[in-house]
């Protein structure tokens, strides 16, 4: 069973940091694409970063232009853990924050709320 628990939500002041992280098991890890949407309320669900499976010929990240820049993916391939590290937080990046793998699996998502 394909399992994706994100933690490390919370609340922030508008520039600071956080870290978010991703537990990942029930699947070969190293061979899927994995990235972050995350969803306001309100507003449409967003992608806004992926980083490519381990043993793709074209090892890649793809940010989107909001997070560009201030959000940065990372993978450990040995723990099956994926993280998110956001600096200079806005209010605009307030929202659920899900970790999800190319194949369409999610986790129940974390929190993340940036007060001005």
């Amino acid at each position: 069973e394909v399992q994706l628990v994100e933690s490390g939500g919370g609340l922030v002041n508008s520039g600071g940091s956080l870290r978010l992280s991703c537990s990942a098991s029930g699947f070969a890890f190293d061979d899927y694409a994995i990235g972050w949407f995350r969803q306001a309320p309100g507003k449409e669900r967003e992608g806004i970063v992926c980083s490519s499976a381990v043993g793709s010929s074209d090892k890649s990240e793809w940010y989107a232009d909001s997070v560009k820049g201030r959000f940065t993916i990372s993978r450990d391939n040995a723990k099956k853990m994926v993280y998110l590290q956001m600096n200079s937080l806005k209010s605009e990046d307030t929202a659920v924050y899900y970790c999800a793998t190319a194949g369409g699996s999610r986790g129940q998502g974390t929190q993340v709320t940036v007060s001005s």
